[in-house]
């Protein structure tokens, strides 16, 4: 008698019906109290996995078969520099990345193909196509992504934290049988719990799932289930990993001087160029790779080929590259030769758009 009870009752809460008030109703926010926990608690739990599975296969592929580790930020681990070819066997990097990518891209065009690309595009695609995630995808994006950042895949943790999440909450709407407008908001506030988590930047994570989805509007619906999902998962996260952040305390970093403005300013147009034209050449060369008249599973590999070559001259632009943010916050930034640092942005964005043709890859961003 009691289940039964608890079931209408749940079912009467995960219907609620829409009104020009319904953000206000208690209903909608204890409704929403609880769906946003469950996601959170599934992004705090993926962010978690997903952070150990890259640890553990860049200590296994690059630590101890090549011999190398990439410097990790000050809130992640060591940020010692380690000189690249002072490894053990760095010869053997080329091959590392090209089996890298040539088992991401097995696993993913054989189990699920839908999760190919870097994964943001992909949960964008499915918020306005309405269409579920398969349950399979959080895992199959988890493990390929792995691999292709362990391995040495020049690719960051946004896309599959995204995507993972955003799984879930597709998931979890099916179950609960929301309505259509509510599947999707499960789906943003999966996106954004997720990357809130594993950054642990539960405001931006809330912001971004209301933001991301459009080229010129916001998913006002989206901000409140999301930041309530980025805290749970944020949580979470720090439980395991603890409350440092990415890059440390830092404490040099106030604003005391309104000139400095000016700086800022230039800064973000050139920010801003750079990412233009890392988003032209993200897609353009990942449009080249899929008319390849080659299998696809096995054009990781070749992403992967030229990443070990790249990486022989400037492994700064393995992995993630965090730690090298890291140390270009410091002192250890007058280490770096001057042709590495005018070189390592465009060589970031051509390893990045070669290897995420698997674990991160190629879906036309959806327009309004």
């Amino acid at each position: 008698m009691v289940y039964t009870e608890i079931i209408t009752f749940l079912q009467r809460l995960f219907h609620i019906r829409r009104s020009s008030r319904s953000f206000e109703s208690p209903r909608y926010l204890l409704k929403w109290l609880l769906i946003s926990t469950l996601i959170g608690l599934v992004a705090g739990l993926g962010a978690i996995a997903f952070f150990a599975s890259i640890h553990f296969v860049t200590d296994i592929l690059l630590g101890k078969i090549v011999g190398y580790l990439p410097p990790n930020p000050a809130g992640e681990g060591s940020t010692v520099v380690m000189p690249f070819w002072s490894a053990a066997r760095p010869w053997l990097l080329p091959i590392i990345t090209t089996a890298g990518g040539l088992v991401a891209g097995i696993i993913v065009f054989n189990l699920a193909p839908e999760a190919e690309g870097h994964g943001t595009d992909a949960a964008i695609a499915a918020f306005h196509q309405g269409k579920p995630i398969r349950a399979r995808i959080p895992l199959i994006k988890l493990v390929a992504s792995a691999i292709t950042i362990g391995s040495g895949g020049s690719a960051g943790r946004e896309g599959p934290s995204a995507q993972i999440s955003a799984g879930f909450g597709s998931l979890l709407g099916t179950w609960l049988h929301l309505d259509l407008q509510d599947q999707r908001i499960a789906i943003a506030t999966g996106i954004g719990s997720g990357i809130g988590a594993i950054f642990r930047a539960p405001l931006g994570g809330a912001v971004l799932a209301a933001e991301i989805l459009y080229k010129h509007d916001l998913e006002i619906e989206a901000i409140i289930p999301a930041l309530m999902a980025s805290i749970v998962g944020y949580s979470v996260f720090g439980i395991w990993s603890g409350w440092n952040p990415i890059f440390g305390a830092q404490g040099n970093l106030a604003f005391t001087s309104p000139p400095q403005l000016l700086y800022y300013i230039v800064l973000g147009l050139l920010c801003g160029l750079v990412g233009y034209l890392y988003a032209r050449g993200f897609y353009g060369l990942t449009h080249v790779f899929h008319e390849l008249p080659l299998p696809n599973w096995i054009k990781p590999a070749i992403g992967g080929l030229c990443v070990g070559l790249i990486g022989l001259v400037l492994p700064q632009a393995l992995g993630m590259g965090y730690g090298w943010v890291q140390v270009s916050m410091g002192p250890g930034l007058l280490g770096l030769p001057l042709w590495v640092i005018l070189v390592l942005p465009f060589a970031k964005i051509r390893r990045g758009r070669s290897t995420n043709r698997a674990g991160h890859g190629y879906l036309p961003r959806p327009n309004d």
